[in-house]
């Protein structure tokens, strides 16, 4: 599959949003069950490192982008990151795309570690950020419940040298 990376821009915001809620149908990629409205999840993540992997035709295959994981001054090198990758353009390598570029961005602006929690049971991502670099760091167990079940997540990490 053909297809190019570039800035996520706030016209994009209906296929994020598509492409989110189609993680969300999963039930293996995020607690969430809604996705938030624009000016939320604007707000929640960093200006930098919003990225887009489009199609030749120009449609939406996946995004990922950056949030902080606190407003304290010592871990303003810390990011959280979130990754979705449209239904019908999983494994492709479109998310290893993404992913090595976000982290190129991430360590361009400062940010020293990237963070993540994916469900115990998502082998594909697990795999995804392991082949990318990412290490375990833990297991949080019985976290979170979605519809009423429990699941495990793994934290990850990837350390940038700054």
């Amino acid at each position: 599959m053909q297809f190019h990376i570039d800035a996520l821009t706030p016209a994009d915001w209906e296929q994020v949003r598509e492409i989110y809620l189609q993680g969300i149908a999963t039930g293996l990629a995020t607690f969430e069950t809604e996705a938030p409205p624009w000016q939320r999840w604007d707000a929640g993540h960093h200006l930098f490192a919003r990225l887009a992997a489009r199609g030749e035709d120009g449609q939406l295959l996946g995004w990922t982008a950056l949030s902080p994981v606190s407003a304290r001054a010592a871990y303003r090198g810390v990011a959280e990151h979130s990754i979705y990758i449209h239904q019908d353009a999983r494994g492709q390598g479109i998310g290893r795309a993404l992913l090595t570029r976000l982290l190129a961005e991430a360590q361009a602006n400062g940010i020293w570690t990237v963070q993540t929690a994916i469900f115990a049971l998502n082998a594909a991502s697990l795999a995804l950020h392991r082949a990318c670099g990412f290490r375990e760091i833990g297991r949080r167990e019985r976290i979170a419940q979605l519809h009423g079940v429990w699941h495990d997540t793994i934290l990850l990490e990837h350390r940038n040298n700054l």
